[in-house]
């Protein structure tokens, strides 16, 4: 496939078969070496040492999504990584966020952002948020394999709908299990160890209806009550400047915090905990 690049060269084979709208669906048959699924490990992985993610959450606010993740990458009872990224724009309307196998998560993401791109250049249409939750469905069913041998990741996609009737209501949220069923969320979900704590936050705080600015609180404040209980999240870190991934998604499109923005919300947490530390 290197050959490609040499304008000399003529295109393999694979390339002048008819096309398909499925980006992966032509990885399948003229690469399939570079889908994650298909690669299969020559002895049984060792899971405590390969980089984990945790956690990611998401929840409906009124007119869009927000999703926030901690930075924190454990590999075994190690910290793998104080800085990593698990939140990531898919397209100009919908985010995507990862928990799980670190290395086989950022390559799905990569995968998906192409698959949606390659989609829209072949159809000259947009996939709705439905196809586009259901494509990345796939793309896990697609990991099974390496998912049976612990190599596991899990994502949390959402957005705003731009085809839907009311802009107040159309954010959506799904969920996946690791063998790709989709399961739409009306309110919140969360993915990673810290999930649990983080889910029982946004229980007791969630409401319909919310402001963005209130939800991206809500958000910080949930992640900050999940690193209280799980080592493997992490919590804001005023040391290193390090505060949690936080992206919306509404009829204006998708909107990444700047690292000033991050940090005055988080600090602002963190203060208020001082304060009250039960929250």
């Amino acid at each position: 496939m290197s050959s490609i690049s040499d304008p000399a060269t003529p295109l393999p084979d694979a390339f002048m078969l008819p096309g398909t709208a499925s980006f992966a669906e032509f990885l399948r048959y003229a690469a399939p070496h570079l889908l994650p699924g298909l690669r299969i490990p020559a002895a049984e992985p060792d899971s405590g040492d390969i980089p984990h993610g945790t956690t990611v959450l998401a929840l409906i606010a009124d007119g869009g999504v927000v999703m926030a993740g901690d930075r924190r990458a454990t590999m075994g009872n190690l910290i793998a990584d104080h800085a990593l990224r698990k939140v990531f724009a898919v397209d100009g309307y919908s985010m995507v966020g990862i928990a799980g196998t670190v290395a086989i998560g950022v390559e799905l993401v990569k995968l998906f952002q192409i698959e949606v791109l390659h989609f829209e250049k072949m159809e000259h249409v947009s996939l709705s948020i439905q196809g586009k939750a259901n494509c990345l469905s796939t793309l896990i069913r697609n990991n099974v394999n390496m998912a049976m041998q612990g190599l596991a990741v899990l994502p949390l996609y959402g957005g705003f709908d731009p085809e839907a009737e009311d802009p107040a209501s159309a954010g959506r949220i799904f969920g996946y299990d690791v063998v790709g069923g989709v399961y739409e969320q009306r309110s919140f979900d969360g993915i990673g160890s810290g999930s649990t704590f983080a889910k029982a936050a946004l229980k007791k705080r969630y409401r319909p209806g919310l402001p963005m600015a209130d939800a991206v609180r809500i958000a910080v404040e949930a992640l900050y009550d999940a690193a209280d209980e799980d080592a493997a999240t992490g919590g804001p870190d005023v040391i290193r400047d390090i505060y949690p991934i936080i992206v919306t998604a509404s009829a204006e499109g998708v909107h990444e915090y700047s690292d000033e923005e991050a940090a005055a919300t988080a600090r602002s947490v963190v203060a208020g905990r001082r304060e009250n530390p039960g929250g």
